[in-house]
């Protein structure tokens, strides 16, 4: 998608936007659930600045989900974590027949889970670090030695860096495992990858400039993200013509193969020897001042107002083609 197409695309999106009654349901109760307070909360007031009718629900439950939605003709999806994000809502949303923003109940399911991800774009093809799936009831026959060190241990079915932890003994590996099954029923032990740091957002069959992650802490963990605001986003980042393409068709193959669409976030590392690796997708990404499809989109020439026209314009696309 050409940047002139793509907004092209907006302006008309805008004129059939402004027939919609637009929800934007954002809260839950996840752990991240103050993240997408903000995100919502950013998303209406930019609805609302767009000359759009859009209304925003800090949701707690299914339910309110449901009275949310049938008041409305549209729903943007401003949730992220458990129920938000891993499919509940999407099939609850599916079954009203109502147009939501971003991929559907199985591709959110999916990538929710990193775990089966990983198994997904292995079973594809696409290189991802080597990994290991445990749960509880694993905890007595692990052979400890065969794991990866160093390595991530992570909470499967949690983002935002939540129950995420970087591990460089045994020692440690086992107290992270305890520590993210806290969080979770299961957990991934994925060998670490060291090098450069990225992050491609989609935004419908467009991917845009990546961006490249600098952080004084040991990777992109939740402080990085959200408190310390001392991490380094270079867009454009400081790669080859050839390079970026070749890990924008890997970013759009990994995106594709799960079946996400409308908007979405991949994660990969290029290690030392140039080599990517795939990390992570995120299917509703967030919409904060620090968020990185925002930033990217920028970088693309869309503005914040811009880039949610697009989201919910991508939404009625898909609803006309059902």
């Amino acid at each position: 998608m050409a940047a002139a197409n793509l907004n092209q695309r907006v302006a008309s999106w805008r004129t059939k936007l402004q027939a919609q009654s637009i929800a934007v349901i954002y809260g839950g109760t996840s752990a991240e659930r103050n993240i997408s307070l903000k995100s919502g909360q950013a998303v209406v007031n930019a609805m609302l600045c767009e000359g759009l009718d859009a209304v925003g629900y800090d949701v707690s439950c299914l339910d309110d989900v449901v009275k949310a939605a049938k008041q409305h003709s549209l729903v943007f999806l401003a949730l992220h974590g458990r129920w938000g994000e891993d499919g509940q809502v999407q099939a609850i949303l599916q079954s009203l027949g109502v147009p939501f923003t971003g991929s559907h109940m199985a591709a959110s399911a999916l990538a929710m889970d990193k775990v089966r991800t990983k198994y997904v774009w292995q079973g594809a093809g696409l290189p991802t670090p080597q990994f290991y799936r445990i749960c509880a009831a694993d905890l007595a026959q692990i052979d400890w030695s065969a794991m990866p060190i160093p390595a991530m241990v992570k909470a499967s079915h949690e983002g935002s860096s939540i129950g995420l932890f970087k591990v460089d003994s045994m020692q440690q590996l086992q107290s992270a495992v305890t520590e993210a099954l806290s969080f979770d029923t299961e957990v991934l032990v994925e060998q670490w990858v060291s090098g450069r740091e990225f992050t491609f957002s989609i935004l419908g069959d467009q991917v845009l400039p990546a961006i490249e992650l600098k952080t004084q802490h040991d990777f992109y963990d939740f402080e990085a993200k959200y408190v310390t605001g001392d991490t380094q986003y270079i867009c454009p980042v400081n790669l080859s013509t050839e390079l970026n393409a070749r890990l924008a068709h890997l970013v759009w193959q990994a995106f594709e193969i799960l079946g996400a669409k409308g908007v979405g976030r991949i994660d990969l590392m290029l290690d030392e020897s140039g080599q990517p690796w795939l990390i992570e997708l995120n299917t509703l990404p967030g919409m904060t001042d620090m968020s990185l499809v925002p930033k990217a989109a920028k970088q693309y020439g869309l503005s914040y107002g811009e880039l949610c026209i697009a989201i919910a314009g991508l939404a009625l696309d898909d609803s006309a083609l059902a």
